[in-house]
C-alpha cells in the first residue's frame, strides 16, 4: 500500500482545529499520515497537536517551530522533512479543513490511476458541487488566478487552493529546498519552480499535473487573510515575474541549485 503524508501548517489553530476529524481519517487508512507544523503558535496549538499525536504517535508527528515562520516556510519546512521519509506521496493541507479531508482519497486515485506527478485542488463553483466563498474573495481570486496562469504560461484555474499533493521525487525536494522568495504567493513560486528544476517548459511539466474540482469547500470563518493581503499578493507578482521573465531567471535557477547541494539540515 503506498504511503502518504500530508503536511499541516498551523497558526494560531486552536479554536478551529478538530482532532476528531484527523484522528478519523487515520483509523480508517493505515497508509496516511500526517505531519503538523506548530509555526510559533502563541496559543493553545502546539497542546492540542501534541495530544493529536499522543493518541496516534505510529500515523502522527509533530514539528515545531519555536519563531513563526509564516506559512510559506512552515509548509517548505514540513514538506522538506517528509521528502526524506518513505513516502510515496506527499502534500499539504489546510488545517481548518475548508477542503475535508475525504478528498485526499479521491487525489491518490487520481495520481495511481492517470500516472500523474500532482494533483492540485481546484475550486470550481459549478451546479452540484457545494462551494461555499465570500463573493469578494471569489471574485478577487479570479483575477488572481489570471494573472498567476498569465505568469507561469499555464492553464491553471485555482494556484490559491490549500489542498495538493505531490509524488516523492528528486524534483519534489528540489523545489522545496530553497527559502520562497515571496510569501503570500508561494503556491505560485512553487509550481513555478519545477520547469526550472526538470528543466523543461512549463507545458510539458503542468502535462503532468491534475486539477482536480472539489466537491465541496467552505471558508472557514476566522481565515487570517485579508484584504490587505490581497494586495500584498498582487505586489508579489512584479517579484515573481522579475526571477521567471527576465535575465534574472539565471541567477534564481542556481539560487535553487546551490540550496540543492546542502546538507538537509542546513537547508531551514
Amino acid at each position: 500500500m503506498r504511503q502518504t503524508r500530508i503536511v499541516v501548517p498551523c497558526y494560531n489553530e486552536s479554536q478551529r482545529l478538530q482532532p476528531h476529524s484527523f484522528l478519523a481519517a487515520l483509523r480508517s487508512d493505515p497508509s496516511l499520515s500526517f505531519l503538523f507544523v506548530n509555526d510559533g503558535s502563541r496559543d493553545d496549538t502546539l497542546r492540542i497537536l501534541t495530544s493529536i499525536r499522543d493518541k496516534n504517535p505510529a500515523q502522527v508527528d509533530v514539528l515545531d517551530l519555536e519563531v513563526n515562520c509564516g506559512k510559506a516556510e512552515a509548509v517548505r519546512r514540513g514538506i522538506l522533512e517528509a521528502s526524506e521519509g518513505p513516502f510515496d506521496y506527499i502534500g499539504y493541507w489546510d488545517a481548518d479543513l475548508a477542503t475535508p479531508l475525504e478528498v485526499i482519497t479521491e487525489f491518490r486515485e487520481v495520481l495511481e490511476k492517470r500516472h500523474v506527478d500532482a494533483v492540485l485542488g481546484a475550486r470550481v463553483r459549478l451546479l452540484g458541487r457545494r462551494i461555499k466563498r465570500r463573493p469578494l474573495r471569489h471574485y478577487l481570486g479570479r483575477i488572481f488566478a489570471t494573472f498567476a496562469s498569465l505568469l507561469l504560461g499555464m492553464n491553471v484555474y485555482d494556484t490559491q487552493c490549500g489542498a495538493k499533493i505531490f509524488r516523492n521525487s528528486t524534483a519534489l525536494k528540489i523545489v522545496f529546498s530553497s527559502p520562497f522568495k515571496v510569501r503570500w504567493t508561494f503556491d505560485v513560486e512553487v509550481l513555478a519552480r519545477f520547469p526550472l528544476v526538470l528543466e523543461a517548459p512549463s507545458l510539458e511539466v503542468c502535462a503532468n499535473w491534475v486539477e482536480y474540482p472539489l466537491e465541496e469547500w467552505y471558508d472557514v470563518k476566522g481565515s487570517k487573510v485579508s484584504m490587505t493581503d490581497y494586495l500584498k499578493a498582487m505586489a508579489e507578482f512584479a517579484t515573481l515575474f522579475v526571477y521567471l521573465r527576465t535575465p534574472a531567471r539565471k541567477g534564481y535557477k542556481r539560487y535553487l541549485d546551490g540550496w540543492n547541494s546542502r546538507p538537509v539540515e542546513s537547508r531551514v
